[in-house]
């Protein structure tokens, strides 16, 4: 149980670097993805590692 728990708070991690990235490309001039496009990208990995960590809280709080 404790390696299923861990790869939550990885994927979460994952996730919010992912998110971060995102939004740190908005920034550059230049960049081919439109900035909406990349701001939709960011707020569903930012809400997918939400997600995920609230889940592996929760599994954290169940063992």
């Amino acid at each position: 149980m404790d390696g299923i728990i861990f790869g939550f708070f990885a994927l979460s991690g994952v996730l919010f670097l992912s998110m971060v990235y995102n939004f740190v490309s908005i920034q550059r001039p230049g960049m081919y993805p439109p900035k909406n496009m990349l701001k939709r990208r960011a707020a569903i990995l930012g809400s997918g590692g939400v997600i995920t960590f609230l889940i592996g809280v929760l599994c954290w709080f169940a063992t």
